[in-house]
C-alpha cells in the first residue's frame, strides 16, 4: 500500500509539473502570438503607423526572431501534450468508452480523428506557396515614398 501512494504521489506530481509547462507554454505562445500581431507588426503596417519604413524589434529582436521563439515554445507544448494524454490516456479511453457505447462507432470515430491528425499536421509539407512578382517602384512590397 505505501508503494502505490508513493507512486501515485509521484504521478501526481509529474502531473501537475506537465500541466503547469502546458499552461506556461500556451501562455507564452498566446503571449508572443500578440507581440507579432500588434505591436511588430509586418511592413505595409509599418508604413501605415508610422509613415516610413522603419525595423521594429523587442527586446532586441524582431518580429521573424520572435516567430523562430513561438515556434519553438509551440513544439515544445506538442511534446509536452503528448505526454500528457500518454500519462492520462487509461482515463481518456474511459471516458471514450462510456460516451460512445458502441465499439464500431468508437473506432469510425477513432479513424477519422487519427485521419483527420495526420492530415493537418503533415499538409504544409506538401503545398507550395503561391509566386507572385513584384511590379516596379515597389520596395519588398510596399509603395516607395
Amino acid at each position: 500500500m505505501i508503494g502505490g501512494g508513493v507512486m501515485i504521489m509521484k504521478k501526481s506530481k509529474l502531473n501537475l509539473i506537465i500541466d503547469a509547462l502546458l499552461l506556461l507554454c500556451i501562455a507564452a505562445i498566446a503571449g508572443i502570438g500578440l507581440l507579432i500581431k500588434y505591436v511588430l507588426v509586418p511592413g505595409f503596417q509599418r508604413w501605415e503607423i508610422y509613415d516610413r519604413n522603419v525595423n521594429l524589434s523587442y527586446w532586441g529582436m524582431d518580429r521573424h526572431e520572435w516567430g523562430s521563439i513561438h515556434f519553438t515554445i509551440a513544439l515544445t507544448f506538442l511534446v509536452l501534450l503528448i505526454i500528457h494524454i500518454v500519462l492520462h490516456w487509461p482515463v481518456i479511453i474511459n471516458i471514450y468508452c462510456k460516451l460512445i457505447p458502441n465499439s464500431l462507432v468508437r473506432r469510425v470515430i477513432a479513424v477519422i480523428i487519427i485521419c483527420l491528425v495526420i492530415l493537418l499536421v503533415i499538409f504544409p509539407l506538401f503545398v507550395e506557396p503561391e509566386v507572385q512578382e513584384r511590379g516596379p517602384g515597389n520596395i519588398r512590397g510596399w509603395l516607395q515614398r
